[in-house]
C-alpha cells in the first residue's frame, strides 16, 4: 500500500461537531496522515489520486453485534416468538452445521457488510476459526468471539470454555492487527453461574474483554429471578462479568437502578433496534442509557432475525424509533444516529483511539458514498440524508487498514458469485440434511 490522495471530497470526520467540509485527505499505507480544506503539500510523486467531486467520504461503520454465519438461514423462520424461533427453528438447523456452512455463511455475510459500508464486525459463534480465516482473507476488521452456551454436562462445559480460549489467544492481533478477540458465554438463561465465573477467570488472565447476550426479553429477565432470585444485571455484576471490559449485546429490559450500574462499571451495550421489533422483544431505552453515560452502539444480530446487515438501517431506526416511542423529535438527532454507527460504536469495543473517526493518526477504515442520486439532491443538509434517505446500497468505494476492499461496490478480495453460489448450496444441504 502506497499513499493515496482524496481530492475535493465531501468528508464526514465524526469529530465533536461532525459538519461535512470539502476538501481533501491523505492515507499512508494504513494510517490517515492528512484531512483538511487545503489541498495537502509534500505528497510522494507515485501518489494514486482519487478525484472525490460526487462522493461522500466517511469513517466506516461498526456493527457491534452479529452471528455472521447465520446469514444461511436468512428468511427460514420468521414472525415467531424468540424463544420458538430460537429454540425450534434456529437450534435445530445450526446443529446441522458443517465447518463448510460456517464458511459459506460468514463469507456471505462479509461480502454484504462490505457493499453496505460496514469496515467493522462483531461475531459470535462457534467453528470461529472459520470465520476468522474468511475475516482474514476478506480485509474486514473483525472483533471475534466463540460463543458458549452451557446447558450440558461440567465436562462439555470445560471442552468448550477451553476452545473458545484457544481461539482468542490464537487469533488475538492476527490479520495486522485487523482481528481482535473476547469471550463469550452465550446469556445468562444459558449458562449456569459457576461457568460464567469460569469465563470471568479467564478474561482476566488472558487479558480479554467479555461478550454475551443479556435482557433481551422480559420472558428472559423472569427467568433469571425465578432461578438466581435476581435481575440479569445484578446476577452478572455480581458473578464479576463488569470486572472485565464488557459489551452486552440487546439490554432490552433494564431498570433506571441496571442502567446506573452499568454506567458505573462503564459497560458498553449493542442496540439491535431491527432484531428486537421483528423478535417483538421491545425497545431498550436509548436515551436513558446514553444520558447516564453508557457506551451505546449499534449491531444488526444476525440476518436469520432482522434480515440484513445494512447498518445504515439501524442507524436509521434508531433516529426514527426513539422520536416515536419518547414523542420527542430531538431524541436522537441524526448526527447523533450516524455517531452510533462509527465513532460510538468504535468507543463501545474499546477502539475508539484508532477507529470510527476520520482524523490523522487514526487508521484508514472508511467508506465512499455516491450522493450523485436522485434521493441525495438538493444537498441541503447530508447528513440527514445519509440518516433518513440514504442506504447501504449506496455505498460505492470501501478500504479498510488502508487497503480498498470494495472498488465501485465489487469486492476487491471476495469472488461474490462464488461465494453466493455456494451459500445457496450450503442452505439446500440443511434443508434436506
Amino acid at each position: 500500500m502506497g499513499q493515496l490522495w482524496i481530492k475535493e471530497g465531501l468528508f464526514i470526520s465524526m469529530e465533536d461537531g461532525v459538519s461535512p467540509f470539502k476538501g481533501h485527505m491523505v492515507v499512508d499505507g494504513d494510517i490517515i496522515t492528512y484531512l483538511g480544506e487545503k489541498a495537502p503539500e509534500g505528497l510522494k510523486e507515485d501518489v494514486e489520486v482519487l478525484d472525490g467531486s460526487k462522493l461522500a467520504f466517511m469513517p466506516g461503520l461498526i456493527n457491534t453485534h452479529g452471528h455472521a454465519a447465520m446469514s444461511l438461514l436468512r428468511g427460514f423462520s420468521d414472525d415467531q416468538k424468540l424463544q420458538i424461533w430460537l429454540e425450534q427453528k434456529m437450534w435445530p438447523m445450526e446443529a446441522k452445521y458443517e465447518d463448510a456452512d460456517t464458511s459459506a455463511g460468514a463469507a456471505l455475510a462479509i461480502v454484504e457488510m462490505l457493499k453496505t459500508g460496514t469496515t467493522t464486525f462483531v461475531d459470535m459463534y462457534d467453528r470461529m476459526d472459520k470465520v476468522a480465516a474468511v475475516t482474514e482473507q476478506s480485509g474486514i476488521r473483525g472483533v471475534l468471539t466463540r460463543g458458549v452456551i452451557g446447558l450440558c454436562p461440567e465436562e462439555v462445559q470445560q471442552e468448550k470454555l477451553d476452545e473458545a480460549i484457544a481461539f482468542a489467544r490464537e487469533w488475538n492481533g492476527a490479520a495486522n492487527g485487523r482481528i481482535s478477540t473476547m469471550l463469550s458465554p452465550h446469556a445468562p438463561y444459558t449458562c449456569p453461574p459457576a461457568f460464567i465465573e469460569k469465563f470471568v477467570q479467564a478474561a482476566h488472565d488472558y487479558d480479554l474483554p467479555l461478550h454475551t447476550h443479556m435482557s433481551e426479553t422480559i420472558a428472559e429477565v423472569e427467568q433469571n429471578v425465578a432461578d438466581y432470585g435476581k435481575r440479569p444485571v445484578e446476577h452478572l455484576d455480581q458473578l464479576g462479568f463488569f470486572s472485565r471490559p464488557a459489551l452486552l449485546a440487546h439490554a432490552v429490559h433494564l431498570t433506571d437502578d441496571e442502567i446506573a450500574l452499568l454506567a458505573s462499571r462503564g459497560a458498553s451495550v449493542s442496540h439491535n433496534p431491527v432484531s428486537n421489533l421483528k423478535l417483538a422483544s421491545g425497545i431498550a431505552r436509548l436515551n436513558d442509557l446514553m444520558k447516564a453515560g453508557v457506551k451505546v452502539s449499534l449491531g444488526t444480530d444476525s440476518v436469520a432475525s432482522n434480515n440484513n446487515l445494512d447498518l445504515f438501517q439501524e442507524i436509521n431506526m434508531a433516529a426514527l424509533l426513539h422520536k416515536g416511542v419518547s414523542g420527542d423529535p430531538t431524541a436522537v438527532p441524526a448526527s447523533e444516529a450516524l455517531k452510533l454507527g462509527t465513532a460510538y460504536g468504535a468507543e463501545a469495543i474499546w477502539q475508539g483511539d484508532r477507529i470510527g473517526k476520520l482524523k490523522a493518526g487514526y487508521k484508514a477504515d472508511f467508506i465512499g458514498i455516491n450522493l450523485d442520486q436522485p434521493h441525495f439532491y438538493p444537498l441541503s443538509d447530508v447528513i440527514s440524508h445519509l440518516v433518513y434517505a440514504g442506504t447501504g446500497r449506496d455505498v460505492v468505494h470501501v478500504w479498510v487498514d488502508g487497503r480498498q476492499v470494495l472498488r465501485n461496490g465489487i469486492c476487491t478480495l471476495l469472488d461474490e458469485e462464488k461465494i453466493v453460489r455456494e451459500a445457496a448450496a450450503r442452505f439446500e444441504r440443511l434443508l434436506q440434511g
